[in-house]
């Protein structure tokens, strides 16, 4: 029995037997009508535990439902109603109340539906259809509410931290839209202004790897470009906190948070460079504490016990990233300056830890090549010998640290951080190799039983190997020991190190063909060994790509390039170790492919200097017979064949710094040879060739660049550009392109960038927009004065190209320049089809310009025995450029038509407009219509 608060009347107590549904129904409908609906609850519910119909039950779970709205219990009112309308699905009173309690819930898309549904069953009830209004107006709201970025970023942030929250892809969507908001500037600052921050935190602790992916991909989008809100991002989070994060085993978080911790260096360098500043005070005066405080914290990392070999390689990426001047013009190393005072030794200490067996340190097989890569720019950010002197001192004292009173350990830690060194700033690594006792501990360590004694040893006597000072004492005393190796060891890992070793001796001649190290067919020897440890997927890629780099130096022999890319099933290998975690594969395969496809500089040498140099009894260079162009041609087309164009497509989108700038040139410089014939470029373009060469065009070496932008040039002058780059690629062809223009590029790339930007500045006005914001037309009307005629030709196409955009068509009709009487004069050259470019800019301006039309005859006194020569051409082509530039002119004055009419040229027209319908005939008709309708001509009899 319910207890009635005071004042209200007392539910009738039922006699056992007597009281039936319908009395005890009647009995709640007074209760509820006096406002006791606790009372009305009761009795409904005494009711409902009697032997009620399905009719009965389905009022009484409606009158319940009713009590719940008043009491203001809406889910135990939907679902009273839920249980009426089971019993009854026409119960329009039921659906009525659920709709309330809904509407209550707030589930207003649920509520309309029940409404809908009572409309329909009584059109004519205003009770509904106000109510059906009411509860639109509140969907409209709750759509614009929830549309606003505040209404979006606290919803998603509530689904990401509810722990209830079961449905994975809600909280997927969820963190979705959220990295995707926070690319928005606005949306960015919302997020940081709602203390996003903190709640970002929360996610990075909960320890899940996707909400720990979106809560680093959010921080990237608030830290970008935004030296204030990063500033105030690493004080909530912590900078150690930060930068911990790269050295979790999952390697999806780590790469995010080295792309986070990129961005934020980013940020502290450049400042801010948007409009939004953020919270108050968060801006800093001096970013380069923040800088040291984060790149300290950096180097900490790089010998924490515990951090994963992934973290350690990602922490080695962002210090080569962050710390070496962009440019040497910069005067400013001091940040070099510090790391090397604070971090030399530990960046030394990941380069000298073993992979097999694991040391303390985690390290993969990409780690020391990491190291080599930054202690290489570092060195080389060094602008005097005092810095350069402190460099080799440390790094002196640290491996005599190690060789010195530390046993065979030590020596091993010692004679691994030299190859270290001889990988990165060779300088150094030289350096070491003269300490006391170090190169004879090599020597001895070769025949050493340990096989990772052995691996250590002959790893460093490769290295030494390609270094001029030691090579000839290695010549003289190592090649036996590594041929002892080699022949003897039955250990696969250490005969493959021992022939690289005798790869990289043996192929000190280069390409020139009369020096050879060993005997006739030994190279042949070397590299079909190389080929079957290649092909032989049992061994680890570690070790294999010990092949590729002894393929790298015997492909200088042309006998070895022509077997090896017959080899059918070694090239497949080779691309596929590319694709491999084994990133340090990289420089070696592009070497390989560079001598394959004779990519590398070569001049042709000057006979009379050859003969001179016979006479004096100097060696002269032998190019082999079979690195003639008829024997590239055919490798190149073998290995387009093979699928070379995907494999580097593939090494270019490496996100490693074994990609060095040095590893893009010679990717620049195979393609550049692949896409030299013209069948051969829809090959290229098929399997990926034109987006993998833009970012090769963009960074790298200067050569590197202009190789790769070459390459692009080409591409886009024979093939469809919106097919070869499509979508926004496009846009980024021009800056490579126009890069080609510069005077230091030879004569054949200007040539071929004009060409190439004709036929982008033909395709749309964004793209002519993008020419002209690169400042390319100066240096286009530059080489439209060229002396070479198709340079002068091409530039004057691309010129007559971009007459379509207004701020050319300003820079003709602008006063006191002679662009319009270059063309002109170009107009009546003997080149027909520089006739045709330079016709066709005058037919374009003078369309788009009229006030052009009246300066033609002022720039030059033979304009009429130009344009009447137009006319007579045998080209109808030129015979209709010159046409619709006499309509233009005689449409743009009554004077010019004067003009014109009194010469030989009404003459001409009147020829030209009786000949076959054709686009000269029509124009040369408007124009005689127009001089008749100035009344300079009479029509004659016949009404012509």
């Amino acid at each position: 029995m319910t207890v009635s608060g005071p004042g209200t009347p007392e539910p009738r107590p039922a006699t056992s037997g007597a009281s039936s549904v319908e009395q005890l129904r009647k009995e709640g409908n007074e209760l509820f009508k006096c406002g006791d609906y606790e009372g009305a609850l009761g009795a409904y519910t005494q009711a409902l535990g009697l032997d009620a119909t399905p009719q009965d039950q389905a009022i009484l779970h409606r009158n319940r439902a009713a009590c719940h709205l008043k009491l203001e219990d809406y889910d135990k009112a939907e679902t009273e109603a839920s249980k009426a309308i089971e019993k009854d699905g026409g119960d329009v009173k039921a659906l009525y109340r659920r709709s309330q309690a809904l509407e209550k819930l707030g589930r207003l898309d649920q509520a309309v539906l029940d409404l809908q549904r009572c409309v329909s069953l009584e059109p004519k009830n205003k009770v509904f259809q106000e109510a059906l209004r009411n509860i639109g107006g509140q969907i409209q709201e709750k759509v614009r509410y929830m549309s606003s970025t505040d209404a979006k970023v606290e919803q998603m942030f509530q689904i990401l931290l509810d722990p209830e929250e079961k449905g994975t892809e809600k909280k997927q969507k969820a963190s979705q839209n959220l990295v995707v908001l926070a690319r928005e500037d606005a949306g960015a600052e919302k997020i940081f202004r709602s203390n996003g921050v903190q709640l970002l935190q929360r996610l990075l602790d909960t320890g899940e790897t996707d909400l720990m992916l979106a809560a680093l991909r959010t921080l990237v989008g608030i830290c970008s470009e935004h030296q204030s809100r990063t500033v105030a991002t690493l004080s909530i989070l912590g900078t150690r906190r930060v930068v911990s994060i790269l050295g979790v085993e999952n390697q999806a978080v780590s790469l995010a948070a080295c792309h986070l911790l990129q961005v934020m260096f980013d940020a502290l360098k450049e400042g801010v460079k948007k409009g939004f500043q953020g919270k108050e005070g968060a801006i800093i005066v001096d970013p380069a504490r923040e800088l040291k405080v984060l790149i300290s914290n950096l180097l900490d990392l790089l010998t924490e016990v515990g951090v994963s070999g992934q973290g350690r390689d990602n922490a080695l990426t962002l210090l080569i990233k962050a710390v070496p001047r962009k440019s040497l013009k910069d005067p400013n190393n001091s940040l070099t300056l510090w790391v090397i005072d604070q971090g030399l030794k530990k960046i030394l200490e990941v380069g000298g830890s073993l992979q097999d067996p694991p040391g303390e340190l985690a390290v993969t097989a990409n780690s020391r090549m990491s190291a080599s890569i930054l202690l290489s720019k570092l060195f080389d950010d060094l602008k005097c010998d005092a810095e350069r002197e402190n460099f080799h001192r440390l790094c002196e004292n640290y491996i005599k640290s190690w060789f010195e009173g530390q046993g065979l350990a030590g020596k091993l830690r010692a004679i691994q951080t030299v190859s270290c060194l001889l990988q990165g700033p060779c300088d150094a690594g030289n350096r070491a190799l003269e300490l006391s006792g170090v190169m004879e501990s090599v020597i001895a360590l070769c025949a050493s039983e340990q096989e990772e004694e052995q691996l250590v040893a002959v790893e460093a006597l490769i290295h030494a190997a390609g270094k001029a000072k030691r090579a000839s004492f290695i010549t003289a005393n190592g090649v036996s020991l590594l041929k002892d190796l080699y022949k003897r060891s039955e250990k696969d890992s250490i005969r493959i190190r021992a022939l690289v070793g005798l790869c990289k001796l043996g192929s000190a001649g280069g390409t020139d063909f009369s020096m050879k190290q060993f005997a006739e067919g030994s190279t042949l020897k070397l590299a079909k060994q190389c080929r079957k440890w290649l092909c032989n997927d049992q061994i680890d890629a570690g070790t294999r790509r010990w092949a590729v780099e002894g393929l790298a130096y015997l492909t200088f022999d042309a006998d070895v390039k022509e077997e090896f890319v017959e080899d059918a099933a070694a090239l497949k290998a080779l691309f596929q170790l590319s694709r491999s975690e084994e990133r340090s594969v990289l420089f070696a395969v592009a070497s390989a492919l560079v001598n394959c496809t004779n990519s590398y500089d070569y001049e042709e040498p000057d006979p009379k200097m050859v003969e001179l140099a016979k006479y004096a009894k100097q060696h002269v260079p032998e190019q082999h017979p079979k690195d003639k162009p008829s024997f590239v041609r055919a490798r190149v087309k073998k290995l387009l064949a093979a699928g070379v164009v995907s494999a580097m497509a593939c090494m270019v989108k490496t996100e490693s710094p074994v990609l060095t700038s040095s590893c893009r040139e010679l990717l620049s410089r195979v393609f550049l040879a692949l896409v030299e014939e013209v069948e051969d470029r829809g090959t290229v373009v098929a399997q990926g060739g034109g987006r993998a060469l833009i970012p090769l065009a963009l960074e790298g070496t200067d050569v590197g660049q202009t190789k790769a932008a070459q390459a692009l040039a080409k591409l886009t002058i024979t093939s469809n550009p919106e097919m070869t780059f499509p979508g926004e690629r496009i846009y980024e062809v021009v800056r490579p392109l126009v890069s080609l223009l510069h005077l230091n590029c030879s004569g054949l790339q200007n040539f071929e960038a004009l060409m190439a930007l004709t036929n982008l500045a033909g395709i749309s006005e964004r793209l002519r927009q993008k020419i002209l914001k690169e400042k390319a037309v100066p240096m286009i009307e530059g080489y439209m004065f060229e002396e070479h005629e198709m340079i002068r030709r091409a530039a004057t196409e691309c010129m007559c190209n971009l007459a379509m955009s207004k701020e050319v068509q300003d820079l003709f009709e602008a006063q006191g320049n002679d662009r319009l009487k270059l063309l002109v004069l170009y107009s009546g050259e003997d080149d027909e089809l520089l006739q045709r470019a330079a016709a066709g800019g005058l037919a374009m301006l003078t369309s788009m310009r009229p006030t052009l039309c009246s300066r033609i005859p002022q720039v030059t006194t033979h304009w009429l025995e130009i344009l009447q020569a137009l006319l007579l051409s045998s080209n109808q082509e030129l015979q209709h450029r010159g046409a619709v530039v006499v309509l233009n002119m005689v449409e743009a004055s009554r004077q010019i038509a004067s003009t014109l009419m009194e010469s030989e040229m009404m003459e001409i027209l009147s020829v030209l407009a009786k000949g076959d319908q054709s686009p000269v005939t029509r124009a040369a008709a408007a124009c005689l219509d127009k001089a008749v309708e100035y009344g300079l001509i009479q029509p004659n009899q016949d009404g012509e």
